[in-house]
């Protein structure tokens, strides 16, 4: 009697994992496509950025039109939030995780943002008054909370995504140049022959 429930528990296990899965696989695949849509349509900008905080997305003063489009669960969720300054206006951007801790606060940068998503940055000029790292200054490091390491591990498997794009790119680039090296040495044979 013990082993047929404890055979059932596997079976169901078993079943939950292989189910999870595949379910997981589709949304990676779902997630990379969404990613390489955005990095498509990411124009460069130049903007000073003001402040960066995370924070629940209704508190963002983000578009009536963005808030709208959001699901209700979504809305109280906390997001990384960047206030810049493109040109004449103060815009509220929403910023990838992946960059948030690299996004300097009082600093001017070139960044790529695509809608009102910041993809990348590259830094200009930093303030003059941001502070030390902390392997300068001497101090211990900072115990980090449950909510702060998970953060760290997204941040890590977006960096991963993102250079899983760049590679794939470049996997296709080196496959279509080999295909008209092909092309071209059997172009020369034809001639020759």
């Amino acid at each position: 009697m013990f082993w047929i429930i404890l055979l059932i528990v596997l079976v169901v296990l078993i079943g939950a994992i292989v189910a999870l899965y595949i379910v997981g696989n589709k949304m990676q695949k779902k997630q990379l496509a969404q990613k390489e849509e955005m990095m498509a349509q990411a124009q460069p900008t130049s903007m000073l950025i003001i402040d960066k905080k995370y924070m629940p997305l209704r508190e963002a003063k983000l578009p009536k039109v963005v808030m709208e489009q959001t699901p209700k669960k979504y809305q109280k969720a906390k997001v990384p939030v960047v206030k810049a300054k493109v040109g004449p206006q103060i815009v509220t951007l929403l910023c990838d995780d992946a960059i948030y801790d690299d996004v300097p606060t009082k600093g001017e940068v070139k960044a790529m943002v695509s809608g009102i998503y910041l993809v990348s940055v590259k830094s200009v000029r930093k303030s003059k008054n941001a502070p030390a790292p902390e392997e300068e200054t001497g101090k211990k490091k900072k115990k980090m909370s449950f909510r702060e390491k998970m953060r760290k591990q997204q941040a890590d498997y977006q960096r991963q995504l993102k250079a899983d794009i760049e590679n794939k790119k470049t996997k296709e680039q080196l496959k279509a140049e080999k295909e008209k090296a092909k092309r071209e040495r059997e172009r020369a044979k034809k001639i020759t022959d």
